[in-house]
């Protein structure tokens, strides 16, 4: 079984793979965008509007509210 440590470093893991693929699908859009840019999508009409973009960005934050709850629930214990 993981312990909560192992599982925070999956989530984070998956929180970096998923940034990335983040930054790669709005650069298929806008090839020089960087990171930040990212982080503000409804500066970029391509972006704010593009399903498949936003998909992605969904799991991100997905992603990122869970390593929130988790680290929560180990603040609690």
């Amino acid at each position: 079984m993981l312990d909560e440590n192992k599982i925070l470093e999956l989530i984070e893991e998956m929180i970096q793979l998923q940034t990335k693929k983040v930054l790669e699908c709005a650069q298929q859009f806008i090839p020089h965008i960087t990171l930040e840019d990212v982080l503000q999508p409804f500066d970029y009409p391509q972006l704010e509007h593009n399903a498949y973009f936003r998909y992605e960005e969904g799991v991100l934050a997905g992603l990122q509210a869970t390593r929130f709850a988790l680290l929560a629930h180990l603040t609690l214990l």
